[in-house]
This record gives structure tokens, sequence and C-alpha cells, in this order.
């Protein structure tokens, strides 16, 4: 791929390169390339242990099958992928089963498998080879930040080998069509939406998945996600690192120290309510309000940080005044170059950390989520082997703060949704060089923060019927114009009609 030209101007970048440190970095133009990961794992998981449910049946570790007891061991390592070409787990669909890999995305509610031949995919879910599926005719239309697709609705048999014991009847929609959806590169063939009913298509009467799994299986409505691909290079090693989803509960030996739990302000993304962002332990000193606006959600099928667009600039502001490196390439903040070092010379120690804050349970207090660099100047590919090249893991948004995959990656994130809460403690992949990448911290008065950050913004479904309503009322003016219009205008000692062309000129000659 590499010219003469091309060889030449590298050798002339990595000779500069070798007069400063802080001048050791050069942009080029952003280009995912595809790769697979490897990571060995950081915790040596050998014990098979069985978690029983407790009487009362509130508890985080609970079960899932009729004997009162699952093995969340067998959950551990279910799931493949890294945070560039997204997580996903293995199923199988249909009678007989037909096995599929199926991202995981807990910011969409619908569960969909291509049903039809792709140039990015190399398999997919043939309807007509399973006995148990069944089409209602509804056609389905979803849209992501990143692609869409359309399909129509159905209902069949599915079971996750590395999940809970039995087979659950599940809504389906068989994609037949997408644009941006399916990229170069992936491993998957479909998308499991873990949200709630409202966000799912065409209308929240389509139960989501795991709505259906807890009906069907008797777990607990809880899960737990870790994804454990962070500081990891694209390109230089053989297996994608993975993770797990644990469904029913949480698995202690996936994480270290205390769960913090935050609440679900709104059950349809996982809404949660951040209070502020700091940069370098420098609060943004932003009003709490900008950081929710319109919404702040915990998003695994989302690569980056997301913040909005006012967050952002003040983020990206304060990490050039502490960073040791001046004049950095926009190119670089807005996400359309890289920045590459000379292999060996990381550029961690030039950046500061990210800090979230979360309103705690007890909502009186918060507790803070931080990032090292490690985890947001992420490593992409090298160049000829001699240049490392890193991206920003942040981005400007204008659909609110979404924390994605290049935070969730810190930490094992426990979606209680019986108990309308998420939790997040430190994850035990989330090492690199016997240093780990994130921290919590807590608990933290919230005295100087606005008793409500939510904003309580208006939620798409209201948006909907708002703009309905609005389209109703413009309908009704304008029939009214135009039979004003229309009908003639009569005139004492006039006869005959007046065309619509002759109206409108007299009236604007008048």
């Amino acid at each position: 791929m590499a010219n003469c030209a091309y060889s030449s101007f590298l050798a002339f970048v990595c000779s500069v390169c070798l007069f400063g440190v802080t001048k050791s970095y050069l942009s080029i133009p952003l280009k995912m390339y595809p790769g697979k990961y490897n990571v060995s794992s950081a915790v040596g998981l050998s014990v098979t242990r069985l978690v029983g449910l407790p009487p009362d049946g509130t508890g985080l570790s609970l079960a899932s099958d009729p004997s009162g007891q699952v093995n969340f061991m067998d959950m551990v390592g279910n799931l493949q992928g890294d945070s560039g070409r997204g997580y996903y787990m293995e199923m199988l669909i249909g009678t007989p089963g037909q096995q599929l890999n199926i991202l995981v995305d807990t910011g969409s509610s619908n569960f969909a498998v291509a049903a039809d031949s792709h140039p990015f995919i190399t398999r997919y879910f043939n309807t007509a080879l399973s006995s148990s599926y069944r089409s209602d005719g509804q056609t389905v239309a979803v849209r992501y930040t990143q692609g869409n697709w359309m399909g129509e609705l159905g209902i069949d048999l599915i079971s996750i080998p590395n999940g809970p014991n039995g087979t659950i009847n599940v809504n389906i929609a068989a994609i037949l069509s997408s644009e941006g959806f399916f990229l170069p590169g992936i491993n998957w063939q479909g998308i499991l939406g873990l949200a709630y009913p409202m966000l799912a298509r065409p209308d929240s009467s389509v139960e989501p998945f795991f709505n259906s799994v807890v009906k069907q299986l008797g777990i607990p409505d809880v899960f737990s996600l870790q994804m454990c691909g962070t500081g990891i290079l694209t390109n230089n090693v053989a297996d994608p690192p993975g993770g797990s989803l644990i469904m029913g509960g949480a698995e202690p030996t996936l994480y270290r120290g205390s769960i913090w739990y935050t609440p679900i302000v709104e059950e349809w993304y996982y809404q949660v309510e951040v209070l502020k962002l700091e940069v370098g332990n420098q609060n943004l000193d932003l009003d709490c309000r900008e950081y929710n606006m319109d919404k702040a959600i915990v998003d695994s099928g989302t690569t980056l940080l997301r913040l909005p667009i006012n967050v952002f600039n003040a983020v990206v502001d304060a990490i050039t005044r502490s960073s040791l490196i001046q004049e950095f390439s926009s190119g670089f903040w807005d996400g359309t170059k890289l920045a590459c070092w000379i292999r060996g010379d990381t550029p961690w120690r030039f950046f500061p950390k990210l800090s979230i804050y979360l309103r705690d349970t007890n909502t009186s207090e918060s507790f803070r989520i931080t990032i090292l660099p490690q985890m947001y100047i992420q490593p992409i590919t090298d160049v000829d082997g001699t240049l490392d090249c890193y991206r920003f893991g942040v981005s400007s948004s204008a659909n609110g703060l979404v924390i994605g995959a290049t935070v969730m990656e810190g930490f094992y994130v426990v979606f209680d949704r019986a108990q309308r809460r998420l939790g997040f403690a430190l994850s035990n992949c989330a090492v690199n060089g016997g240093v780990a990448l994130s921290e919590i911290d807590g608990p933290f008065s919230v005295s100087d923060v606005a008793s409500d950050c939510s904003g309580k913004a208006l939620k798409e479904p209201l948006l909907w019927v708002l703009s309905y309503t609005l389209m109703a009322v413009c309908a009704i003016i304008l029939i009214i114009l135009l039979l004003l219009l229309v009908l003639p205008c009569r005139r004492r000692g006039y006869s005959g009609e007046i065309t619509d062309q002759s109206s409108l000129v007299r009236h604007r000659i008048k």
C-alpha cells in the first residue's frame, strides 16, 4: 500500500520526531484498519461457583434456573470484539439453531438479525430454514447514530450457548436491507438491544429481548457488562479481547472493590444524571444541566465518550491547556486525523485524567468515575512498524452525553433494572502493564450543584405526539386558507366564477 514517496515522508517525520519529545507527533487522515485484538486474561478463573437465590429475591447475585441456582462462571468470557467494531456474543436462532454473532447494545431495544446476504457479513439468518419462525407481517425500521436498517418483524426461538439455560421465544426483526449498519471488518450479523420497551420499534408493544428472558426463564431483572478492549492496538494481535455479559446478576470475580450506584432517571435509554466533569482534577465549572442536555445515557453500542458541543469544547480547551503538547492539530480533536508517535514513545503521560461525577442513589451525595489517558487516547494502528497512531476517544454530540465504550471499558457496569439503578465497579481487565486504567472515588457532597441536573428533557415519544399535533393544526389552517382562496368572491352586480389564479392576482393587486 505504501509507495516510495510515502516511505520518504515517514522517514523524514521520524527523523524530526527524534529531536524532542513534545514534538514527536504527526497527523494523518483518519482511517480505521480492520484487525483483531488480543489480551492476556487479567484474572485467572478456574473455579466454577454456583450462586444461590436469596429468599427475598433482592440480592445482586441471583438465580436463573428452576433449581434456584445459576453458574455465572459459564457466562464469563461470552463476549468477543472490541470498542471499535463492537462487542458481540454467539446465539443460536431458529429450529434447528443457526449460529450468529450478535452485537450487544444497551442503547436500543430491538433484537434484529441479517436475513439476507450482505457484502460485509459472512452468514445470515435464513428464515425459510427455521421451522419455528413466524412472521407477523409488520415492517420495522430503525435508525442509529451510524447506519440504519429495514426489515420485518417475526417471532422465533433462540438459545445462548454461554448464557442462561433454556430456550426463549422472542421478537426478532429480520433485516432485509440496510445502509451503513454492517461495516467492513466486523464479525457480527445482528444486534441485541437491551434497553427498555419505550425505544422498541415500531412501538413499545414489541417486547425487548431481555424482558422476554426475565419473563420466560424467571431470572432477576439484572444484567452486567464487562468489556475488555481498552488500550489494545487493533492490528497487531490475533484474537479479540472480548468480555462478559452476565444475565441475572453480577459476577464478583470480574470486578474489585465496591459497586457504586446511580439512579436510572428515565426508563427508555439507561439515562443517568451527570453532575460535573473534571479534566485533570479541574472542574469545568459548567451549569450541570449542560452535561445532561438533552439526556445523559450509558450505551455499550457507542464507541466513544460523546459530549454535548459546549461540554466537548470545554473539555478540549482544558486538555489543551494542561497537555505538554502545544499546537495540536484540530483534526485530532474532531476525529478526522490520527496522531502518531515513534514506536515505544507512548503519549499518555502528556494528557490528564478525565472524571465524570454521577449522582448517588443517596441523592445528597455523588461519586466520581475516572479514566486515565490510556482509555481516551486510543491506539489504532501502526505505520511500517515505526510509528504507533492514536485517536481521540471523545467526540461532540448533538443528541446528549453518551457514556460509551471509551468509559465503560474501565468499569464493570451493573444494569440493575429491578431497583432502577446502574452500578459501576472497577473492572479487573482495565489494567495495562500492571497499571489500573480507571478509578472510582466518593462519596462527595452535591451541595455545589443544582438539585436536579437532568433537565427533564422531552423524550422522543412525547416529541412525536407534539409534532403530529402541530402538523394537524397546520393542516387545518392550510385547509381554511385554501377554502378562502377557492370560494368565489361574490360581489353585487357581478355574475360568473373566479378562478384560483385570478383570485390570487386580485388580492395581490389590492
